[in-house]
């Protein structure tokens, strides 16, 4: 059987650059999204711990193993034999040689209170599910995050746009490599549905985490019908019908699983009264419709459903470009206490400088809907780079003085 042809992911160039200067690698982030897969591509020596010849092995003499290894070593499943991360550290507190373990897994060991034991030895690498630059073969362009932090939107060249519906269908598709090319939505729609199963109902009691599976479902639903809002976490703990200190575990569980993100609020002296509520995501926006059983004919015919869905694609776009880019900023929202004011989503980069973004289920932008970005320039001066409103429209163009409407597709264009 001829293997498919691998498909450069954006965290390659990074890396690369960093097995080339340390010793160890620990590739995290989803389920399905493509960590070993990214691994092998620069492995001579696979051990796979999931097998239980292997695991065995090494859980009788780690040391030993790895000492007659050839690296670099990827270590797959590492977390069934948890002995190994002590070796690996070891090791390299005998020789910090580089590219010599790549490490592949759940987060299991983050749930545990003995608490992780390589830190300061392996230096940890996200890999999202595949954002559209990536499912369309364009990882070599320049990040647009970079450009929107030196404001260069000149050269940007649109072909093609989708509309509204045809976002709607990309997000709903998914970025995990399994299926990104499968055409048969039904089959999509299935494998979401059993990935949301297998999340909760093996990945939660592996974690060691001993919750109803049928609350835990609850408040992920929950969270998926609020994706991309501000929502009062009392409002979202009572539609689940889960009390506050289960939600809180729930928050953290589903967080480690790479299955939620809390968005953090912005925070700056620059600005008073500024919320300190978190923004809640589902990070691969296609659950959304799982969770919900949800198609795109359903999603259109609900203002807020579309909302949540593009915000939360949109964003997914962004989450894996900023490990990648030069800039590599931060990530935030911001939202004033009275509501007078608020921003989708807030970059930070370099020397704290600013670059502000809304996004609009809208073909056509106006100038009320930069409000926000217009005030928020306006209180931080210089230290704002650009803002950008991201719509549905067929054309990039200039708004105000560093404000601009750019189409959802110059992300992967």
């Amino acid at each position: 059987m001829t293997m498919p042809e691998y498909q450069r992911r954006l965290v390659d160039s990074v890396l690369d650059e960093l097995l080339a200067a340390l010793p160890a690698v620990l590739l995290v982030g989803p389920r399905a999204s493509g960590k070993t897969t990214t691994a092998l591509q620069r492995a001579r020596t696979v051990l796979r711990l999931d097998r239980n010849e292997v695991g065995g092995a090494v859980a009788n003499d780690p040391d030993g193993v790895l000492a007659d290894s050839d690296p670099p070593i990827l270590i797959d499943e590492w977390q069934i034999v948890p002995a190994v991360l002590g070796a690996v550290k070891r090791s390299v507190d005998t020789s910090s040689t580089a590219a010599r373990f790549i490490l592949t897994g759940s987060s299991r060991a983050d749930l545990q209170a003995d608490g992780w034991p390589a830190t300061g030895r392996v230096v940890r690498v996200p890999v999202w599910p595949m954002n559209m630059r990536e499912r369309v073969g364009r990882v070599g362009l320049r990040s647009l995050v970079d450009r929107m932090f030196d404001n260069d939107f000149a050269e940007l060249v649109v072909r093609e746009p989708p509309n509204l519906r045809d976002y709607i269908e990309i997000a709903l598709q998914s970025g995990f490599p399994e299926i990104t090319t499968q055409p048969n939505s039904r089959v999509v729609k299935r494998w979401l549905e059993s990935y949301v199963d297998q999340v909760i109902l093996r990945d939660a009691p592996f974690a060691g985490q001993d919750r109803d599976p049928q609350r835990l479902r609850a408040y992920l639903t929950a969270i998926a019908a609020s994706s991309a809002e501000v929502v009062n976490h009392k409002t979202l703990y009572d539609a689940a019908g889960v009390s506050r200190s289960a939600a809180m575990a729930y928050d953290s569980l589903l967080e480690l699983l790479y299955v939620t993100e809390r968005v953090p609020a912005y925070s700056t002296n620059r600005l008073s009264q500024l919320n300190r509520s978190p923004k809640r995501y589902i990070i691969e926006p296609a659950l959304i419709g799982a969770l919900l059983r949800v198609d795109g004919r359903t999603v259109i015919r609900d203002a807020r459903l579309v909302g949540g869905l593009i915000d939360s694609f949109v964003t997914a776009q962004l989450r894996s470009e900023l490990f990648a880019s030069e800039s590599s900023p931060s990530m935030t929202h911001l939202r004033q206490a009275d509501g007078r004011h608020e921003v989708d989503l807030v970059l930070e980069g370099p020397a704290g400088r600013i670059v502000g973004i809304e996004i609009k289920a809208s073909s056509a932008p106006t100038a009320a809907m930069i409000k926000h970005l217009v005030w928020l320039r306006n209180e931080l001066g210089d230290q704002f780079a650009t803002g950008v409103i991201f719509h549905t429209g067929p054309r990039p163009f200039r708004m105000d003085d560093r404000i601009w409407a750019l189409p959802i597709h110059t992300l992967w264009t």
